[in-house]
């Protein structure tokens, strides 16, 4: 079974990355963007049969190594 976590940061980190990225969209004429975030995807295949074992699993290794906690958040969702 699939699990994909999406880790990104917390309202209010700094991320140099996203921003820059955001003023070159603005160079490039893309002006209409307002914000930008980057986040981070991690498809994880896990040898479980009940869904429920496969996020419980996945939320572990979110929590142990995936996501930093001080500074990120992440989000589990099944890959069918």
């Amino acid at each position: 079974m699939k699990v994909r976590v999406e880790v990104r940061l917390k309202p209010g980190v700094l991320d140099p990355a996203a921003a820059t990225i955001l003023r070159s969209l603005h160079r490039l004429g893309f002006d209409d963007v307002q914000d930008l975030v980057q986040v981070r995807a991690f498809e994880v295949d896990i040898a479980k049969v009940r869904p429920e074992d496969a996020l419980a699993d996945a939320r572990a290794m979110a929590d142990q190594l995936l996501a930093n906690p001080v500074i990120e958040t992440y989000r589990l969702d099944l890959v069918e």
